[in-house]
């Protein structure tokens, strides 16, 4: 007769997981694309909030934009915004970098910094929304993108503040009172 060890089931943290915690230590060890194709280095931003938004440009929400631009005009010396293209949701954001940038740019007059298109969501999502989004990355806790215009605040310090749904406001009481 063979003896069966009984184990406990524990999660497990994979080699990829265990990978990610080690090239990460911060959200300033991060850096994406600029829709231009310039490297973004987030340590570049230290000191100063970051409210990360996914875009889109053919969404219900993307009247944001609007509020995006007012909320950098208002905050320009503590607030960067880094929004990031994503046609992961109804395919709303179907263009390329200068289609994006040129709608941007016309019917909101974005001076903001926009990404290259990314994944937010999914196997093939970007690091930044990995740190973002799963507690064991960003030391605050697990969220889950349900939609475009889903933000995402962090602290002088490079600390997640926290994460507002598409229907919150950018200019909302529930954003504002973070950022001081």
């Amino acid at each position: 007769m063979k003896l069966i060890k009984k184990t406990k089931i524990v999660p497990s943290i994979t080699k990829e997981t265990n990978d990610l915690k080690t090239l990460v230590t911060s959200i300033y060890d991060i850096s994406i694309q600029s829709i231009a194709g310039i490297p973004i280095y987030l340590s570049d931003f230290k000191g100063k909030y970051l409210l990360f938004v996914n875009v889109a440009s053919r969404c219900g929400f993307t009247r944001q934009y609007e509020d995006l631009q007012k909320l950098s005009n208002r905050y320009k010396d503590d607030l960067v915004i880094i929004g990031s293209p994503c046609n992961q949701f109804g395919n709303q954001e179907p263009g390329d970098a200068s289609q994006i940038e040129a709608f941007c740019k016309k019917n909101y007059n974005v001076s903001f910094i926009l990404t290259e298109k990314i994944n937010v969501i999914g196997t093939k999502k970007h690091l930044l929304y990995s740190w973002l989004t799963q507690k064991f990355l960003n030391g605050k806790k697990s969220s889950n993108i349900k939609w475009n215009f889903h933000k995402y605040l962090v602290d002088r310090n490079g600390n997640l503040v926290d994460n507002y749904l598409s229907m919150i406001n950018p200019l909302s009481s529930k954003i504002l009172k973070n950022i001081s």
